[in-house]
């Protein structure tokens, strides 16, 4: 829906971990709750105006909920998928457990996901392929890459990139060179265990 901004592209900016968090920046960064709210009722009079009598049970309540949960829940749910489709993929490759990382870890390092090796760990940070984030990213990039190198020198891992693409009905990794980094990555640090 045009008249509820680019929800794809927010939600990947803000990264949530929890539903309140992509809530809270949809409403501080695109619009607040009341334009939902008056889309829903944009919504009721049309459905009522044009199928009035078969559904006379709806409410306004009702359509202002849709339009809620459409927004809010329902990005966030698809957000999620990609983001375990694509750690799936690579604990597939990887034969190992990748976990999400703590919200401390995500503000201090910018690592959304871990792998723990011994007593060492890998980070991971997701993110999205294509031309319209390419900006995003490469403002993102000093920065991130000051957190990365004292998240190495704090936990000895790396921290790889691993950029989402959609195929089809799925998402993908877009850089499958990054599994063959990681696994590298991953001896070298077994190598290194006492």
């Amino acid at each position: 829906m045009k008249k509820v901004g680019p929800v794809s592209e927010l939600i990947r900016k803000c990264g949530p971990k929890h539903v309140a968090e992509w809530e809270s920046f949809y409403y501080q960064n695109a619009y607040p709750r009341e334009h939902l709210e008056n889309l829903g009722r944009q919504l009721y009079i049309k459905v009522t105006e044009v199928c009035q009598a078969e559904i006379k049970s709806i409410r306004e309540e009702d359509c202002i909920d849709f339009i809620v949960n459409l927004v809010i829940k329902r990005t966030f749910d698809g957000y999620q998928s990609e983001i375990q489709t694509i750690y799936g993929q690579l604990e597939h490759a990887l034969g190992v457990k990748i976990e999400p990382a703590s919200d401390e870890w995500d503000r201090l390092y910018n690592v959304d996901f871990f792998i723990r090796v011994e007593d060492k760990y890998i980070g991971l940070q997701i993110k999205p392929a294509g031309y319209a984030y390419i900006p995003q990213i490469i403002s993102e990039l000093n920065f991130q890459k000051k957190t990365h190198e004292k998240f190495t020198r704090e936990f000895g891992g790396r921290v790889f990139y691993v950029i989402s693409v959609k195929e089809g009905d799925k998402k993908i990794i877009q850089n499958p060179e990054v599994i063959n980094e990681i696994a590298a990555e991953m001896q070298r640090l077994r190598s290194s265990a006492p």
